[in-house]
């Protein structure tokens, strides 16, 4: 079937229920027609959400399945992780609030490895929670990473602004040792790529951030610039990747400045989460680049202090629902499209012919 016809299977992971995940995904879901557009496959409790729906006095009916495999389009479907009563004790973090958070995220992930959902969207979890209870990452960067394999980069992204850091869930004394010239070559050959396959820019400019104040100020503040970050420019701007800076951090995020480029890369989380959530707060998107399936979550915590008010924005993850759809259409055309195009010449080689063909794309 054709991305363009394929309606794609959202996978959703609850985070924790005591925080305002279960509420911004039934508002993200209550338009009659959203199941005209994909396929919602929620990882949860039935009982939960029953619960929770009268709170916020939603009009949802849920098509219960104890697998993602038997998800049905048209409806709102929900994985039923648990069929016992679920207590419920909004604004605050529970052991079953977390397990449950660790339960959805895991029966997500694997129906998202078996092909039974096309992309994973994962509502706000509690790290410290989390690792308490045995969770081994701080975040869902790392498990993603072990799960497939395969290292991730952070990436936050509007139609306007897309910014990706260099180091995670640090602290801020680990940085600096955590930078170097391979690991940020390698990162940038990552954002190009997703850069091209996942958002159709084919000739994307990336801008790399300085991690001392005023990019170092040629040595005065920190060498890390100079020894590290612009030989990486370099080598990599050598072998074709359009790739600038160091800038300095301070005065970067200024409209006739970043509108200049497709995607930055910051040094460390702050420097490139502080001024992407002030700039584009309510439709950012925050997308794990790198990885071999499509994982998107909005750009935003738990929010205790307003769980059960009825007052959380779900417009955050709506652009989440609808950045992973748009991202997994785009890279299933990108793959159908190089498959095309190396046809012609794998056919003519097992022929016999000359390799040297003229490319068909310049006729």
């Amino acid at each position: 079937m054709s991305p363009k016809n394929h309606k794609v299977r959202v996978g959703i992971s609850i985070g924790d229920f005591n925080g305002i995940g279960p509420e911004i995904i039934m508002k993200s879901l209550k338009d009659k027609t959203i199941t005209d557009f994909f396929t919602p496959v929620i990882f949860g409790s039935g009982k939960l959400f029953t619960y929770q729906k009268n709170i916020f006095k939603l009009n949802l009916n849920f098509n219960y399945v104890n697998e993602a495999s038997q998800a049905q389009p048209g409806k709102l479907n929900m994985v039923n992780l648990t069929k016992e009563n679920v207590n419920v004790e909004l604004g605050v973090p529970t052991e079953e609030s977390t397990k449950m958070a660790i339960d959805s995220l895991e029966a997500a992930t694997e129906a998202l490895m078996k092909g039974d959902i096309d992309v994973l969207v994962t509502a706000p979890i509690n790290k410290d929670e989390m690792v308490k209870m045995g969770f081994k990452h701080a975040g869902h960067t790392g498990y993603f990473e072990e799960k497939f394999s395969k290292k991730g980069l952070m990436f936050l992204v509007t139609e306007d602004l897309k910014v990706a850091v260099s180091t995670h869930h640090i602290p801020i004394a680990q940085v600096a040792e955590n930078i170097s010239k391979d690991k940020i070559k390698k990162q940038i050959r990552v954002l190009n790529q997703t850069l091209i396959e996942d958002f159709c820019i084919q000739k994307p400019k990336i801008a790399i951030l300085g991690l001392n104040p005023h990019a170092g100020d040629g040595g005065v503040i920190g060498s890390e610039e100079i020894e590290i970050i612009s030989p990486a420019i370099k080598e990599l701007s050598d072998n074709g990747i359009l790739t600038f800076g160091p800038f300095p951090a301070d005065s970067f995020f200024q409209p006739n400045k970043y509108k200049n480029f497709d995607a930055v890369l910051a040094m460390y989380h702050d420097q490139g989460l502080a001024p992407f959530k002030t700039l584009a707060y309510e439709e950012g998107v925050n997308y794990t680049a790198g990885l071999p399936f499509i994982r998107t979550s909005p750009d935003h915590g738990v929010a205790y202090d307003i769980a059960g008010k009825n007052i959380a924005d779900e417009q955050s993850f709506m652009e989440a629902i609808f950045t992973a759809i748009k991202v997994f259409k785009n890279r299933s055309e990108y793959g159908e499209l190089m498959n095309n195009r190396l046809q012609p010449r794998k056919m003519a080689v097992d022929n016999g012919i000359d390799e040297d063909l003229p490319d068909e794309t310049e006729a």
